[in-house]
């Protein structure tokens, strides 16, 4: 090997060596994570506790009954309801007569008493949106394919409602 090649070697290796040395610094390149595959939910231990929803309140008379109907339209149309005292003066007074099948599935919903066709509209849509209702089970007679019963929607001023059943005595 000449002399030249020599040199000309030597310098190759020092700017190999010199680049190398430079990288170290750096930050690796980053990858795009937006490819990467779902993470995938671990199943809990035995021994961890998973959260348990609440029973439903056992159904033994049409009071309970009434009452589970009620919360169930609350918890359908929370936006649609209010709460506290009731006004002094009640803008309009519904009385919804509904036929629930056996499933708890309204077979027939009617308006027995309204004054006012937009809260009369305002209280049909909340009974439906809550529907399916709790199955009548042992409340029903034998015989009969539908379970009677009727609920009143209280509204104040702002077409806003409660439900008889669960507002507060007066």
């Amino acid at each position: 090997m000449g002399r030249l090649q020599h040199s000309a070697a030597i310098g190759l290796a020092a700017l190999l060596g010199a680049s190398l040395l430079a990288s170290c610094g750096k930050e690796p390149p980053r990858r795009d994570i937006s490819n990467r595959p779902a993470d995938i939910p671990r199943t809990p231990l035995p021994s961890e506790q998973v959260p348990v929803p609440p029973l439903p309140p056992p159904i033994h008379n049409l009071d309970d009954y009434k009452r589970a109907l009620a919360a169930k339209i609350l918890a359908a149309t929370p936006d649609a309801a209010f709460s506290g005292a009731l006004p002094p003066l009640l803008t309009s007074i519904v009385v919804l007569e509904a036929k629930i099948g056996r499933d708890g599935d309204i077979v027939n919903l009617r308006v027995a008493r309204s004054r006012d066709q937009k809260a009369s509209n305002l209280a049909l849509a909340a009974m439906r949106a809550a529907a399916p209702f709790p199955k009548p089970g042992k409340l029903m007679a034998g015989h009969h394919k539908t379970f009677d019963i009727s609920e009143t929607f209280l509204f104040n001023k702002d077409y806003r409602f409660q439900i008889r059943t669960l507002a507060p005595v007066q």
